[in-house]
């Protein structure tokens, strides 16, 4: 009888630390329009790094790519145009960092790509969803810089990209890019295409309003979608809830890839040399031809009650539909009802708002913080402080249950489990700066 031969096992690849010109010019050849490299010791990088560590523990080095998006199917109105043109770009956003992880692991070096966005790590959700965060990377290694709308911008394609970060465990040496402009023009066109008013002039984002509505059939929305189906006691009651456009349109997204409602923002910005010489040379028909439709479509609008955002859309768009919906952002511990707390607050609704309230909470997540509402401002702060209007003592549990209305207030008191020491009405102002239960 023939003994089989085993076949020897082949050698290791030969680990060559890659050059930086061998995969600049990978990436490109991949389909990256643009690409850039920096270390993972970069100091805007510090609080990335953690997560970096995590996912990939001998990451040493980042490499930063975009991916163009066509800008017509972006700004069109009609949205299954643009959400088809998103997840083209993503898929070759993923197909480029497919292309260097293969290409690394073949040279012995370990590298990973995370998804251009979806899917995520939810399990985290809704503190932190994504593996990296791809903006700051790319901002980091000199690729754009973030615009108002919080999307960066890329001084020639302007807004119109998608980002892709490839992790690498080897030291790879090249010049760092230097971005030493911001290219947003400060139009102020994506404030006024935002249907929810989420930006600003001054800065401030709403959270919150954004995730309401432009993520409705996404991760928060989804949550809510589930209640809507749940709480309904047949398929009339159901119907009155959810049209059978909104149905067909959830269908959609859970089939084809999640869809956008609105992003407009992106949609309205003419920054970048590619993008801004029509707006220079014809603002006023730049803003008829791009803005206008986008804000004259008759479209639902999803906010959360007693919100800016619902506020926004009664005065600014009349002709659309406004929708009112929980939105998805559920508290569940007292980590997530103190790190949350900043994206829920109402700002505009809150400007002559003046409260300090310290918060002591016992059971399984016993801790105390303070929290200060002033100028149209919030705070949060570790401890208890002695000038506070009042403090709360409460169960963390019970807490988390009272905001989700699982709990009657006035049972609490009654039963001890809530106490206020203080100005009562403290925390009546404290409530009225967050949403209301839709």
């Amino acid at each position: 009888m023939n003994t089989p031969q085993r076949r020897p096992a082949p050698p290791p690849p030969q680990t060559d630390p890659p050059e930086s010109g061998w995969l600049l010019n990978l990436a490109r050849e991949a389909g990256a329009d643009d690409v850039a490299i920096v270390s993972v010791d970069h100091p805007e990088l510090t609080a990335e790094l953690p997560h970096i560590r995590a996912a990939l523990p001998s990451a040493r080095t980042l490499l930063t790519y975009v991916v163009k998006t066509s800008r017509a199917p972006v700004r069109a109105p009609q949205r299954s145009v643009a959400n088809a043109e998103f997840h083209r770009a993503s898929d070759r956003v993923d197909h480029v960092g497919d292309v260097i992880v293969r290409a690394l692991e073949a040279r012995g070096v370990a590298a990973l790509s995370p998804p251009v966005g979806f899917p995520m790590e939810m399990d985290r959700f809704p503190a932190r969803g994504w593996v990296v965060s791809h903006k700051l990377v790319a901002q980091a290694a000199g690729l754009g810089k973030m615009g108002l709308h919080r999307n960066v911008i890329h001084p020639q394609f302007g807004s119109f990209v998608l980002l892709g970060t490839v992790l690498i465990g080897a030291e790879v040496l090249a010049e760092l890019r230097a971005l030493d402009f911001n290219p947003c023009v400060n139009c102020r066109l994506c404030v006024a295409a935002c249907p929810v008013g989420a930006i600003e002039p001054s800065g401030r984002f709403d959270t919150a309003a954004c995730l309401t509505h432009n993520y409705r059939e996404f991760m928060t929305g989804f949550n809510d979608f589930v209640g809507q189906i749940t709480e309904s006691e047949d398929r009339w009651a159901y119907r009155a809830k959810v049209g059978q456009a909104e149905s067909a349109s959830w269908w959609q997204s859970l089939t084809s890839g999640p869809h956008y409602k609105a992003a407009y923002c992106v949609a309205a910005c003419p920054a970048g040399d590619d993008v801004i010489g029509a707006f220079l040379a014809d603002k006023k028909g730049f803003v008829g031809e791009v803005v206008e439709p986008l804000r004259a479509k008759a479209e639902p609008i999803y906010v959360m009650p007693g919100t800016d955002a619902e506020d926004h859309v009664s005065k600014r768009y009349p002709h659309k539909t406004l929708r009112r919906v929980e939105g998805g952002l559920y508290v569940e511990t007292v980590a997530g009802f103190l790190s949350g707390a900043p994206m829920l607050f109402q700002a505009r609704r809150s400007r002559d708002v003046r409260v300090k309230l310290s918060f002591q909470f016992t059971g399984d997540e016993a801790q105390a913080a303070t929290i200060t509402i002033a100028d149209g401002r919030l705070r949060v702060e570790p401890g208890l402080a002695e000038d506070a209007d009042a403090q709360v003592t409460v169960d963390g549990r019970a807490w988390v249950e009272l905001l989700s209305g699982r709990r009657n207030p006035i049972w609490l008191v009654l039963t001890g489990a809530l106490k206020i020491r203080g100005d009562r009405a403290a925390l009546d102002r404290f409530q009225s700066c967050f949403p209301a239960r839709a």
